[in-house]
Protein backbone atom coordinates (compact mmCIF):
# COMPACT_ATOMS: atom_id res chain seq x y z
CA UNK A 1 0.00 0.00 0.00
CA UNK A 2 2.83 2.34 0.94
CA UNK A 3 4.60 1.54 -2.34
CA UNK A 4 1.46 2.28 -4.34
CA UNK A 5 1.01 5.64 -2.61
CA UNK A 6 4.62 6.56 -3.31
CA UNK A 7 4.22 5.54 -6.94
CA UNK A 8 1.05 7.63 -7.30
CA UNK A 9 2.79 10.61 -5.66
CA UNK A 10 5.79 10.28 -7.98
CA UNK A 11 3.56 10.06 -11.04
CA UNK A 12 1.64 13.13 -9.87
CA UNK A 13 4.85 15.11 -9.52
CA UNK A 14 5.93 13.95 -12.97
CA UNK A 15 2.62 15.09 -14.46
CA UNK A 16 2.87 18.47 -12.74
CA UNK A 17 6.44 18.86 -13.99
CA UNK A 18 5.41 18.07 -17.57
CA UNK A 19 2.48 20.47 -17.31
CA UNK A 20 4.75 23.23 -16.03
CA UNK A 21 7.21 22.57 -18.86
CA UNK A 22 4.42 22.96 -21.38
CA UNK A 23 3.17 26.23 -19.90
CA UNK A 24 6.36 28.03 -18.86
CA UNK A 25 9.26 29.23 -20.99
CA UNK A 26 12.45 27.46 -19.79
CA UNK A 27 15.18 29.63 -18.29
CA UNK A 28 17.57 28.98 -21.18
CA UNK A 29 15.10 30.32 -23.77
CA UNK A 30 15.20 34.04 -24.59
CA UNK A 31 13.36 36.70 -26.52
CA UNK A 32 15.49 37.25 -29.61
CA UNK A 33 15.01 41.03 -29.51
CA UNK A 34 16.62 41.10 -26.05
CA UNK A 35 19.77 39.59 -27.54
CA UNK A 36 19.61 41.24 -31.00
CA UNK A 37 17.78 44.61 -30.72
CA UNK A 38 18.47 45.43 -34.38
CA UNK A 39 16.81 42.33 -35.84
CA UNK A 40 13.58 42.71 -37.81
CA UNK A 41 10.51 40.62 -37.00
CA UNK A 42 7.46 39.68 -39.05
CA UNK A 43 5.91 36.86 -37.07
CA UNK A 44 3.64 35.32 -39.67
CA UNK A 45 1.83 32.80 -37.48
CA UNK A 46 0.69 35.46 -35.02
CA UNK A 47 -1.37 37.02 -37.82
CA UNK A 48 -3.26 35.85 -40.89
CA UNK A 49 -0.56 36.25 -43.57
CA UNK A 50 0.41 32.58 -43.68
CA UNK A 51 -0.57 29.44 -45.58
CA UNK A 52 -3.65 28.83 -43.40
CA UNK A 53 -4.93 32.38 -43.78
CA UNK A 54 -5.55 32.61 -40.02
CA UNK A 55 -3.65 33.22 -36.75
CA UNK A 56 -2.14 30.00 -35.41
CA UNK A 57 -2.78 28.49 -31.99
CA UNK A 58 -0.02 29.12 -29.47
CA UNK A 59 1.01 32.58 -30.69
CA UNK A 60 -0.33 35.28 -28.35
CA UNK A 61 2.28 37.95 -29.13
CA UNK A 62 4.36 38.76 -32.25
CA UNK A 63 7.68 37.93 -30.58
CA UNK A 64 10.52 35.59 -31.53
CA UNK A 65 11.79 33.11 -28.95
CA UNK A 66 14.84 30.83 -29.24
CA UNK A 67 17.18 28.93 -26.98
CA UNK A 68 19.84 31.28 -25.70
CA UNK A 69 22.50 29.28 -27.55
CA UNK A 70 20.71 29.75 -30.87
CA UNK A 71 20.02 33.44 -30.22
CA UNK A 72 23.68 34.16 -29.43
CA UNK A 73 24.76 32.38 -32.62
CA UNK A 74 22.18 34.36 -34.59
CA UNK A 75 23.55 37.56 -33.06
CA UNK A 76 26.89 36.77 -34.69
CA UNK A 77 25.15 36.25 -38.04
CA UNK A 78 23.42 39.62 -37.72
CA UNK A 79 26.66 41.41 -36.84
CA UNK A 80 28.43 39.74 -39.75
CA UNK A 81 25.73 40.75 -42.23
CA UNK A 82 25.47 44.30 -40.89
CA UNK A 83 29.03 44.92 -42.09
CA UNK A 84 27.74 44.20 -45.61
CA UNK A 85 24.77 46.53 -45.30
CA UNK A 86 22.39 43.63 -44.69
CA UNK A 87 20.31 42.38 -41.79
CA UNK A 88 17.97 39.56 -40.82
CA UNK A 89 14.19 39.39 -40.70
CA UNK A 90 12.59 36.54 -38.74
CA UNK A 91 9.29 34.98 -39.82
CA UNK A 92 9.17 32.23 -37.18
CA UNK A 93 11.40 30.90 -34.41
CA UNK A 94 10.31 28.66 -31.53
CA UNK A 95 6.96 27.08 -32.45
CA UNK A 96 4.72 25.44 -29.82
CA UNK A 97 3.65 21.84 -30.45
CA UNK A 98 0.03 23.02 -30.37
CA UNK A 99 0.80 25.18 -33.43
CA UNK A 100 2.17 22.13 -35.25
CA UNK A 101 -1.00 20.26 -34.29
CA UNK A 102 -3.00 23.20 -35.66
CA UNK A 103 -1.19 22.85 -39.01
CA UNK A 104 -1.97 19.14 -39.15
CA UNK A 105 -5.66 19.66 -38.36
CA UNK A 106 -5.83 22.41 -40.98
CA UNK A 107 -4.23 20.16 -43.61
CA UNK A 108 -6.97 17.55 -43.13
CA UNK A 109 -9.75 20.03 -43.89
CA UNK A 110 -9.55 20.08 -47.69
CA UNK A 111 -12.38 22.61 -47.98
CA UNK A 112 -10.37 25.34 -46.24
CA UNK A 113 -8.24 26.81 -49.03
CA UNK A 114 -8.44 30.57 -48.47
CA UNK A 115 -4.65 31.03 -48.82
CA UNK A 116 -4.10 28.55 -51.66
CA UNK A 117 -3.46 31.12 -54.41
CA UNK A 118 -0.51 32.66 -52.57
CA UNK A 119 1.09 29.69 -50.84
CA UNK A 120 0.25 26.43 -52.67
CA UNK A 121 -1.34 27.26 -56.06
CA UNK A 122 -0.20 24.12 -57.89
CA UNK A 123 -0.47 21.56 -55.08
CA UNK A 124 -3.62 19.81 -53.93
CA UNK A 125 -4.05 20.54 -50.24
CA UNK A 126 -4.85 16.91 -49.43
CA UNK A 127 -1.29 16.00 -50.47
CA UNK A 128 0.53 18.53 -48.26
CA UNK A 129 1.03 16.09 -45.39
CA UNK A 130 2.13 13.16 -47.59
CA UNK A 131 4.53 15.39 -49.52
CA UNK A 132 6.21 16.47 -46.30
CA UNK A 133 5.15 20.11 -46.31
CA UNK A 134 3.19 19.50 -43.10
CA UNK A 135 4.45 17.15 -40.35
CA UNK A 136 3.34 15.98 -36.91
CA UNK A 137 6.60 17.24 -35.37
CA UNK A 138 8.74 20.27 -36.15
CA UNK A 139 12.31 21.18 -35.28
CA UNK A 140 10.97 24.62 -34.42
CA UNK A 141 9.41 23.15 -31.27
CA UNK A 142 12.90 22.26 -30.01
CA UNK A 143 13.72 25.96 -29.86
CA UNK A 144 16.81 26.27 -32.07
CA UNK A 145 15.28 26.48 -35.55
CA UNK A 146 14.47 29.77 -37.24
CA UNK A 147 12.80 30.91 -40.47
CA UNK A 148 14.29 34.11 -41.85
CA UNK A 149 15.42 36.18 -44.79
CA UNK A 150 17.75 39.05 -45.66
CA UNK A 151 16.87 42.74 -45.62
CA UNK A 152 18.74 45.82 -46.84
CA UNK A 153 19.76 48.18 -44.04
CA UNK A 154 19.20 51.13 -46.38
CA UNK A 155 15.43 50.76 -46.60
CA UNK A 156 14.73 47.63 -44.50
CA UNK A 157 13.09 45.97 -47.50
CA UNK A 158 13.47 42.24 -48.10
CA UNK A 159 16.16 41.08 -50.50
CA UNK A 160 14.91 39.11 -53.52
CA UNK A 161 15.32 35.41 -52.72
CA UNK A 162 13.49 34.13 -55.78
CA UNK A 163 10.42 32.93 -53.93
CA UNK A 164 8.30 33.89 -50.92
CA UNK A 165 8.50 32.51 -47.40
CA UNK A 166 6.38 29.39 -46.78
CA UNK A 167 5.62 28.75 -50.45
CA UNK A 168 4.90 25.05 -51.01
CA UNK A 169 6.75 24.21 -54.20
CA UNK A 170 10.10 23.62 -55.90
CA UNK A 171 10.96 27.34 -56.05
CA UNK A 172 11.54 27.15 -52.29
CA UNK A 173 14.31 24.55 -52.66
CA UNK A 174 17.81 25.90 -52.14
CA UNK A 175 19.05 24.64 -55.50
CA UNK A 176 16.01 25.51 -57.60
CA UNK A 177 17.34 25.78 -61.16
CA UNK A 178 15.26 28.66 -62.50
CA UNK A 179 16.56 31.48 -60.30
CA UNK A 180 18.34 34.55 -61.61
CA UNK A 181 22.03 34.93 -60.89
CA UNK A 182 21.25 37.60 -58.29
CA UNK A 183 18.65 35.45 -56.54
CA UNK A 184 21.12 32.57 -56.35
CA UNK A 185 23.73 34.93 -54.92
CA UNK A 186 21.30 36.25 -52.31
CA UNK A 187 20.46 32.74 -51.13
CA UNK A 188 24.17 31.95 -51.03
CA UNK A 189 24.92 35.00 -48.88
CA UNK A 190 22.30 33.96 -46.33
CA UNK A 191 23.32 30.30 -46.35
CA UNK A 192 27.04 31.02 -45.95
CA UNK A 193 26.46 33.53 -43.16
CA UNK A 194 24.25 31.10 -41.25
CA UNK A 195 26.69 28.21 -41.77
CA UNK A 196 29.62 30.34 -40.61
CA UNK A 197 28.06 30.57 -37.17
CA UNK A 198 26.78 27.04 -36.81
CA UNK A 199 23.40 26.84 -38.55
CA UNK A 200 22.45 24.07 -40.96
CA UNK A 201 20.17 24.73 -43.93
CA UNK A 202 17.12 22.66 -44.91
CA UNK A 203 17.33 21.83 -48.62
CA UNK A 204 13.61 22.24 -49.35
CA UNK A 205 13.16 25.64 -47.67
CA UNK A 206 15.64 28.44 -48.35
CA UNK A 207 14.49 30.30 -45.19
CA UNK A 208 14.79 27.39 -42.70
CA UNK A 209 17.89 26.95 -40.49
CA UNK A 210 18.67 24.88 -37.39
CA UNK A 211 21.56 25.35 -34.97
CA UNK A 212 23.70 22.25 -35.40
CA UNK A 213 24.70 22.26 -31.73
CA UNK A 214 21.11 22.63 -30.51
CA UNK A 215 20.62 21.89 -26.79
CA UNK A 216 17.29 20.04 -27.11
CA UNK A 217 17.59 17.46 -29.87
CA UNK A 218 14.71 15.27 -28.69
CA UNK A 219 12.52 17.65 -26.67
CA UNK A 220 9.48 19.30 -28.24
CA UNK A 221 8.10 22.17 -26.16
CA UNK A 222 4.56 23.49 -26.03
CA UNK A 223 4.68 26.69 -23.99
CA UNK A 224 2.77 29.60 -25.52
CA UNK A 225 4.57 32.40 -27.38
CA UNK A 226 3.71 35.48 -25.34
Amino acid sequence: MKFNLCLIFALSLSTLSLSAQEKTMPSDFVYVKDIIPTISLEMRYFGSHNFTGRPIQGYEKPVAILTKRAALALQQVENHLNKKGLGLKIFDAYRPQRAVDNFKTWSLNTNDTIAKREFYPIINKKNLFNLGFIASKSGHSRGSTVDLTLISLKDHKEIDMGGPFDFFGAVSHHHYAHLTAQQKENRKILKEAMAKFGFKAYDKEWWHYTLQDEPYRKTYFDFIVK
